[in-house]
């Protein structure tokens, strides 16, 4: 068969060479409808209307059985093939599967070309040398900056439709490729392949300086930044350089303030696919990390890490006016607005600020009348989680908090501090609001004096 390869057929016309006779012919067939966007002509109307899919994005044709979606019918029939589990043909050279014998024969033909050491189709601009012409002119593209295929939700484009495809998926939440051992999906066929390597074990990549190993290519050159301090990708806006450019073009979108990625349910649109599928997460109400001492779940491994420094008793962050430590460092901005009286959550329909956005949300459900978190031992609703937790305590008997001084117990942390009173003449309660100290002596205290004083500045 490879003697064959080198047979090569020419137009009489244009010169152009094809590996084939039946590409030949199909070069000379005439080509009236032309596709505006790109300019790339095809002998029926038909075919232009399927290629003309590929800009707008349009998948009429969906299957029955698992609604994955076509621009052509033909790709459908294919794909159905998966279901049937009839015609699998397998790549002898490399062992892809194919459903349709053109399919596979155009695959082999680029293993036949790069066995044969046949790449005739070369880069002007780079000297690139590919066994297929296709592949050339979507190569080209590159040097050209031509994009024809556009996402018609983000307008973001691309050299070819498979890339296309492959980004609608992150708009559409499709992730087609499933791992047989753990069930986790993936949105490209790469991904799933490198999460594979997870449960071999199996880290083929290794860096030449420190030993450590990586599953992918693209880990390790991340990871030789590290040793080399290179950062070649810098911010026009702001100078700040990164080590690699993805990283760079996410933090443009902070100066330009795009956000193409958007949520389908609430319209909310973030700067990262990342960011998008973690508040995806609040609307499905999946928390994939679980902490291994509480059994407590978290939507993201960040929530999760900080709230495992609760049970390690680490507290990493101090407070630089009072030296209070915090295990999270969005406690210890939170903490800091009662130095600043900062207030930065105000709600829009009485103008009540907070200094916490859970506060506002709370706070937003007294106008709404909503009261989302039910009792399950007589119904009794409430505002907030914590007010909830605080009432199952009648129920349960259990009382949390401890006095270190008479052992006395109590079912909520207030009641502890009013008790605590009890134990000492002098009381210094900070006010939130202006620093202002109160100053209490008789033999039993309460919150009540500061409560009143905060009204007041108010």
């Amino acid at each position: 068969m490879l003697e064959n390869l080198h047979m090569i057929v020419t137009c009489v016309t244009c010169g152009k060479e094809y590996s084939a006779p039946s590409y030949l012919k199909r070069h000379h067939e005439e080509r009236p409808f032309s596709c505006d966007e790109c300019g790339k002509a095809f002998t029926r109307a038909s075919h232009l209307k399927f290629h003309q899919y590929s800009h707008t994005g349009e998948r009429p044709y969906a299957c029955d059985l698992c609604g994955k979606v076509y621009r052509a019918p033909a790709g459908l029939y294919v794909h159905r093939l998966k279901h049937t589990k009839e015609r699998v043909i397998p790549c002898d050279e490399c062992g892809k599967i194919f459903h349709s014998v053109s399919s596979h024969r155009y695959h082999q033909l680029s293993h036949q070309h790069f066995h044969a050491g046949w790449t005739p189709h070369s880069c002007d601009e780079c000297g690139k040398e590919f066994a297929l012409s296709s592949k050339l002119r979507i190569h080209q593209r590159i040097h050209t900056g031509e994009r024809p295929y556009v996402c018609d939700k983000c307008g973001k484009g691309y050299i070819d439709a498979s890339t296309l495809g492959k980004h609608i998926r992150t708009h559409t939440g499709e992730k087609p490729y499933r791992c047989d051992q753990c069930g986790k999906t993936f949105n490209l066929n790469s991904h799933l392949k490198t999460h594979r390597l997870i449960h071999t074990g199996d880290k083929p990549h290794s860096c030449d300086q420190c030993g450590k190993a990586f599953t992918t290519v693209s880990s390790l050159r991340k990871h030789k930044v590290i040793h080399t301090g290179e950062k070649p990708y810098t911010c026009d806006y702001c100078g700040k350089g990164f080590t690699q450019e993805y990283n760079l073009k996410t933090h443009r979108r902070i100066h330009t303030g795009e956000k193409p990625y958007g949520c389908d349910q609430c319209g909310k649109a973030f700067t990262t696919a990342a960011d998008l599928r973690t508040h995806q997460r609040f609307h499905s109400g999946e928390k994939p990390y679980i902490c291994a001492q509480c059994g407590k779940a978290f939507t993201t491994v960040s929530d999760l890490r900080s709230h495992e420094r609760i049970h390690s008793g680490k507290k990493l962050y101090s407070c630089d006016q009072c030296g209070k430590a915090f295990c999270q460092v969005n406690s210890l901005r939170t903490h800091k607005r009662i130095h600043t009286g900062e207030k930065p959550y105000r709600c829009d329909l009485c103008e009540k600020t907070f200094a916490k956005a859970g506060d506002l949300r709370s706070h937003e459900r007294i106008h709404r009348g909503e009261k989302p978190y039910h009792c399950d031992h007589c119904g009794k609703a409430f505002t907030k989680r914590s007010y909830l937790k605080l009432h199952q305590h009648i129920h349960t008997g259990e009382k949390p908090y401890c006095c270190d001084q008479c052992g006395k117990d109590f079912r909520s942390s207030s009641e502890l501090r009013d008790h605590c009173l009890s134990h000492t003449k002098e009381l210094v309660i900070p006010c939130e609001a202006n620093t202002k100290q109160i100053q209490q002596n008789k033999d039993y205290f309460s919150t009540d004096q500061t409560e009143q004083h905060i009204v007041q500045q108010k």
